[in-house]
């Protein structure tokens, strides 16, 4: 059985619904397995303007790096969530990002996380949005 964290619950049913476009990016390879469904129809490249965004920043260069295209995103679709994953301290892969890292470059960039999840036995996720009265 894949790992669907501590809850049971299908990542994909913790991400968002199935009618959203989705834009993942830095994906794990085995990703898809993750997710315990098929998202062919809903994935998106980084030309469209998804609903959903789920990046995956190995370290903080990648997360930077691809914030860059994520805060782009945030301009043209202002209710776009956005899900950062990260090594766990417990997945033994060394990191040098951690959650609140990633909650403070958010804050600075008015971003706010709202919610915060078990993506797999080795990543963990944040759900960042921009705040209602932003939008």
């Amino acid at each position: 059985m894949v790992d669907a964290g501590y809850s049971g619950t299908a990542l994909i049913k913790k991400l968002g619904k199935p009618e959203m476009k989705i834009l993942v990016m830095e994906a794990p390879a085995n990703y898809f397995q993750l997710l315990i469904a098929d998202i062919e129809k809903q994935y998106i490249s980084k030309k469209g303007i998804p609903d959903l965004i789920h990046l995956f920043a190995k370290d903080n260069v990648v997360f930077k790096q691809e914030m860059k295209t994520v805060l782009n995103l945030c301009k043209k679709n202002s209710s776009l969530i956005v899900w950062v994953s990260w090594y766990k301290k417990s997945s033994g892969v060394y990191a040098d990002l951690s959650e609140g890292m990633i909650r403070e470059f958010a804050l600075q960039h008015n971003l706010f996380d709202v919610k915060i999840c078990t993506v797999s036995n080795k990543w963990s996720g944040l759900k960042l949005v921009v705040p209602l009265a932003k939008r």
